[in-house]
């Protein structure tokens, strides 16, 4: 009874006249500067999980189900994914590298395979909920936040600054873009490395950046579309939804697939004004049209890493460090080269779904072909497949060619083994393959792969979407598509149907001529 006084309370006072001397209105329905269990204050993360699950009893459990928490996923097909047991080509691997990589990972203390999963202490909730902006999680401290002024690395003289734990658990509340992307603006080391169609831009973004998001428009948060229940978040690049022949639905009642799809909304026959465009869902991913391009706010994507050409040092004996005209790192003597690119149009492809990954283990045989880290399975004819936009990366990374894997690489800590440290191959392979009991050579070559990131975000307003000349052209978009005829395109030319069409067309217009020509003679002649 007492929160429904306060919330007819809250709708009276939202409708009353306004006062000038009254106070606004919370958005959030509880006060948590007022809660007792938060007026305290907190030497560490796990202190202030805690005090959390006091009230909050169930949200350590349910977050422990998640690939959030898991860091794991295990695909229809059987394989075992996920940070922890898949190798990229970006920074390689979390594993033997956890310290620095848990700064995204929402626990407390994981700093190696030993840290418990179990514990729901280790939970942390305010990286997901924090509404400050002074949140931080330091890369090297195994996911835990800084408490107390801290000198890191030692001996560096570079001060880390403490963070307050109790005005921050006071203030907090539902997550936000800005939230969600602390850690996914920046996968990959650094901001729009990875994913091409995810960076800082996307906080506070404009209309013409992204019509969902746009800050003065829609608005979206993330969890508009990725609609979270029981810290269960929808939506993951293990397991994407590559066709949807669901109608659109209303928020909060069952739906059969994911609600994170263009169709969740739009539904099968979204386009009003011009029909025949609907012709085309059937075959065509909503963002191939409504996506024109990727990295467009701004932020450059990497688009390819060479770890090949890293351990030059400059005059100071440091790692070289290159930049380009815009002041972003296009060489670091600790990673190698890097290409970057900005409004990039995506590569496209027939996609179902279905993803398969190259894992820790698998015999790899050296060709002049690059090692695909994942294949996006589909075709034409399957029945379940449309054209997707896709972010094609490439890189060139550390293998063993003895035992014919790639490795896992000891890059990150304050040891002599860690590559960022000494720029040895050979003791960084050997520590990271040690950290999870594989086989090692001693020998390091390195191997081209390249991986596929589908293109979701960075949704152009309708006036901005590709036009009918953008594929329906010599050389357009869709050029190197197969299995499907495209008018207008190269590769759906033949010689002889033109030959034949375009006579065709000249003996129409020659009769068209001739019986014009004839109608002016018989009337000059009538005359």
């Amino acid at each position: 009874m007492a929160a429904v006084m306060a919330s007819m309370l809250l709708v009276s006072a939202a409708h009353a006249a306004p006062d000038a001397g009254s106070a606004k209105l919370l958005k959030s329905t509880a006060d948590h500067s007022k809660f007792k269990e938060l007026k305290q204050a907190f030497n560490s993360g796990p202190e202030v999980t805690k005090a959390c699950l006091s009230c909050h009893t169930e949200a350590a459990k349910q977050i422990q189900k998640t690939e959030h928490w898991n860091w794991e996923y295990k695909s229809p097909e059987g394989q075992l994914l996920g940070k922890r047991h898949v190798i990229n080509n970006f920074c390689t691997s979390i594993t033997s590298n956890e310290a620095d990589c848990a700064a995204c990972h929402i626990g407390y203390g994981f700093k190696d395979e030993k840290f418990d999963f179990s514990a729901q202490v280790n939970v942390d909730c305010l990286v997901c909920h924090d509404t400050t902006g002074k949140y931080k999680k330091p890369i090297g401290f195994a996911g835990n936040p800084v408490t107390k002024d801290t000198e890191f690395p030692p001996g560096s003289g570079k001060i880390i600054k403490a963070v307050d734990l109790q005005a921050i658990a006071q203030h907090v509340g539902k997550s936000s873009r800005t939230t969600c992307g602390a850690c996914h603006f920046y996968g990959g080391g650094g901001d729009g490395v990875k994913h091409g169609d995810l960076d800082s831009s996307l906080e506070a973004p404009e209309k013409a950046l992204d019509v969902h998001m746009d800050a003065e428009g829609n608005n979206f948060v993330c969890d508009t579309c990725h609609d979270t229940q029981g810290h269960q978040v929808p939506g993951s690049r293990y397991a994407p939804t590559a066709q949807d022949k669901g109608e659109a639905h209303v928020r909060g009642k069952h739906y059969s697939t994911s609600p994170t799809t263009c169709q969740a909304c739009h539904g099968q026959a979204p386009h009003k004004k011009i029909a025949k465009l609907n012709d085309h869902t059937d075959k065509v991913a909503c963002q191939t049209c409504h996506i024109p391009k990727f990295a467009r706010g701004g932020v450059p994507t990497k688009m390819s890493w060479d770890w090949s050409t890293s351990g030059k040092r400059g005059p100071d004996g440091k790692p070289l460090v290159t930049k380009n005209a815009d002041a972003y790192e296009v060489y670091n003597g600790k990673k190698g080269d890097f290409v970057l690119a900005e409004n990039v149009i995506p590569q496209y492809i027939w996609f179902n779904g279905k993803v398969k990954y190259t894992l820790r283990g698998d015999k790899i045989e050296a060709s002049n072909q690059p090692v695909h880290i994942n294949s996006f399975e589909g075709s034409a004819s399957d029945g379940k497949s449309l054209i997707w936009p896709v972010k094609v990366f490439h890189g060139k990374q550390a293998y063993d060619p003895v035992n014919k894997t790639l490795v896992v690489t000891h890059l990150a800590g304050e040891d002599d083994t860690a590559y960022w440290e000494n720029l040895n191959w050979k003791k960084a392979v050997a520590a990271g393959m040690a950290s999870v009991n594989a086989p090692f050579s001693g020998k390091v070559d390195f191997i081209a792969t390249d991986s596929t990131w589908p293109i979701t975000h960075m949704v152009a307003p309708a006036k901005d979407a590709l036009h009918c000349q953008d594929c329906h052209a010599a050389g357009g978009r869709l050029e190197k598509v197969p299995g499907i005829y495209i008018p207008g395109r190269v590769s759906d030319h033949n010689r002889w149907l033109d030959t034949a069409g375009w006579a065709i067309a000249a003996l129409t217009l020659l009769g068209v001529l001739g019986h014009g020509l004839g109608r002016v003679v018989v009337s000059k002649r009538k005359h």
